[in-house]
């Protein structure tokens, strides 16, 4: 599968703006420059009109420049690798590649393959996610990552203690790249990772701790079967969505037996932690 580059050059204070706005259209990985932003996106979900539409919306607000190109799946990771920095989560973690070194005053030191998998940590929602996972017990807990990515939040909870690690994602380069991480990182606790969604995992499997960083529009359609593979005091992570959609979130997780335990905010995204 190959991806669609679209580079738009735009002031700065808008790139948060397209960002979460090119995210509602599917698109997965972003990488910001003082010129404007690279936005990421698999060749078969590239809508050109909806693009087109989306920058017609802002130009009254803002001069906005818009090209593309298809990245066959050989160059990705020299594209990528061109603009990867460091990621930091408060003063803990760290994300970094390997052509980085380490940073011993962070006590997590995870490492990425930067292929163009969402969920590297330069998203807000990556961000977000890992910061709330931080305050929520690991130790013991077997771990379920919806919609893996990169691997990146299951590799923090296996840092933070977990027991065993079940991730999973629709597309087969996440799924490598998981897979690639995990060994990368050495991870000690147990792990399984496949392609697929949440009707694929086994109805008897349940889980302590469970993290869904994935849109609005799944989460609404899918919390009621997150919490059924949730074991009683278990916590459900969930993120992808903006501000203005935590309300619909929380009713339904409420709906669905989970009580609010905390949220939190970043650039507009959301992120709700839940307690079953």
């Amino acid at each position: 599968m190959n991806y669609i580059e679209v580079d738009l050059l735009v002031e700065p204070d808008f790139s948060e703006i397209l960002m979460a706005e090119l995210g509602e259209i599917g698109f997965e990985s972003f990488v910001e420059s003082g010129d404007g932003l690279k936005a990421y996106i698999q060749e078969d979900d590239f809508d050109e009109h909806a693009v087109q539409e989306l920058v017609a919306k802002y130009r009254d607000f803002t001069s906005i420049t818009l090209s593309w190109k298809s990245l066959e799946r050989k160059n990705w990771n020299e594209e990528w690798e061109k603009s990867y920095e460091p990621i930091e989560v408060g003063d803990q973690i760290r994300i970094r590649a390997t052509f980085h070194l380490p940073d011993p005053k962070f006590k997590y030191d995870l490492l990425v393959q930067p292929k163009m998998s969402f969920g590297t940590g330069h998203h807000e929602t990556t961000w977000l996610v890992m910061n709330a996972q931080l305050d929520l017990v690991h130790q013991g807990l077997s771990v379920m990552d919806v919609g893996c990515g990169t691997g990146i939040l299951s590799i923090l909870a296996a840092k933070l203690g977990a027991a065993s690690l079940l991730g999973f994602d629709i597309d087969e380069w996440a799924v490598e790249n998981t897979v690639e991480n995990f060994e990368m990182n050495e991870l000690s606790c147990g792990t399984e990772v496949f392609q697929g969604t949440i009707d694929d995992v086994p109805g008897i499997w349940t889980f302590g701790g469970i993290l869904a960083n994935i849109n609005r529009n799944i989460l609404l359609a899918e919390i009621h079967k997150y919490n059924a593979h949730l074991e009683p005091g278990g916590w459900l992570v969930v993120s992808g969505f903006y501000e203005t959609d935590q309300a619909d979130i929380e009713h339904c997780a409420l709906q669905n037996g989970l009580k609010i335990r905390r949220s939190d905010t970043r650039n507009q995204w959301a992120c709700v932690v839940f307690e079953k």
